[in-house]
């Protein structure tokens, strides 16, 4: 049985996970294993880049491990790196054609690229009596696939795609600043998390930390650190340009709007009807 990430994210928040995951199998080998569960450790911080890279050691000793492959897929899904999550689940299938979750995972992934004729040619794969099938044709219906479904045109750009510029698959997106490179930053609520845009359209993690809870809005100052109003803990958060996070102000009651001026950080408290004006120390 897979042990995926996205089944530990649950385990985590119960504090029950252990402080060493194993694969079943006895027959991968202890250093692999070693790196597998060293990859879990780095999830749990939130060091993405490397929990992927031990994930990838532990498939480099051991190619046939097929825990260590769905979850460094899961982690680059999560971190909207779809084409690679999309490769190592193929890697998956080719080991199992039967794995019904990674190839409904596949469907998925097809459907954030927009290669809906993939989707459907996953979808198709998998059996009525698997627990994925009723999920799966549920994707084909939402997404209204037919089999003669064109690929959208990419070289012939629509008038309004030359002036309007869209980034995608962003989950329940809110607050968004920038700093004075041109990285763009995005709160998602749901997720608790900050994105980065860099300029040349690489989308990365840039904070996943616990004390992020509910971000809506989102400041910078003039040196980089970034400002968020962290709705459901009523707080406003600090991250400095190191990723470092700590609480800059405590009891506000559902901070809502930020906004910068100069060494003045102004925060609209929703639950308390006002609007608080902090000095910001550098």
């Amino acid at each position: 049985m897979k042990k995926s990430l996205l089944t530990l994210i649950f385990l985590i928040a119960l504090g029950t996970v252990p402080s060493q995951v194993y694969a079943v199998d006895g027959a991968i080998p202890l250093d692999a294993k070693l790196e597998y569960n060293q990859g879990v450790d780095y999830y749990k911080l939130g060091l993405y880049d490397k929990a992927v890279k031990a994930f990838r050691e532990a498939i480099a000793i051991y190619p046939d491990y097929i825990d260590a492959y769905y979850n460094l897929a899961t982690i680059l899904d999560y971190t909207n790196q779809h084409s690679e999550a999309l490769s190592v689940f193929k890697q998956i299938l080719l080991r199992n054609p039967n794995d019904y979750e990674s190839v409904y995972k596949a469907a998925q992934i097809c459907a954030k690229l927009g290669d809906y004729n993939n989707v459907k040619s996953y979808v198709n794969i998998i059996p009525p009596v698997s627990e994925y099938y009723k999920p799966a044709r549920a994707l084909v219906e939402k997404l209204a696939i037919k089999t003669d479904t064109p690929a959208p045109a990419v070289n012939s750009p629509s008038k309004a795609a030359k002036t309007v510029g869209i980034y995608e698959n962003i989950v329940s997106p809110t607050g968004i600043t920038s700093d004075n490179s041109g990285n763009i930053y995005i709160a998602t609520f749901t997720d608790n998390t900050i994105l980065k845009i860099t300029p040349d359209g690489r989308r990365l993690v840039y904070v996943k930390n616990p004390k992020i809870s509910g971000p809506i809005s989102l400041a910078s100052d003039s040196v980089g650190n970034i400002y968020v109003a962290n709705y459901n803990a009523n707080n406003v958060l600090k991250i400095t340009p190191e990723g470092l996070v700590s609480v800059l102000l405590e009891g506000v009651s559902k901070p809502y709007g930020l906004h910068v001026n100069n060494n003045l950080l102004f925060i609209s408290s929703q639950g308390s009807n006002a609007v608080i004006r902090h000095k910001i120390v550098r």
